[in-house]
């Protein structure tokens, strides 16, 4: 088992968790991250804008 480069679990077939529901838990999906999202978020976490690119690629508007 190893992780990959955005720190996934592979093989798949190893990932495990705790899972909690409840009968009226609502659940949404977040919008696309937009350059000035990224660049505060970088600023505040003291990284740069690429390596913050890299890591949330998959969420960029």
């Amino acid at each position: 088992m190893e992780l990959t480069e955005t720190l996934a679990m592979t093989p798949t077939a190893a990932v495990s968790g705790w899972y909690f529901a409840h009968p009226e838990s609502k659940y949404f999906g977040l919008g696309k991250i937009s350059m000035d999202q990224l660049t505060d978020y970088a600023n505040r976490k003291g990284k740069t804008k690429a390596e913050m690119e890299r890591w949330l690629s998959p969420n960029l508007h």
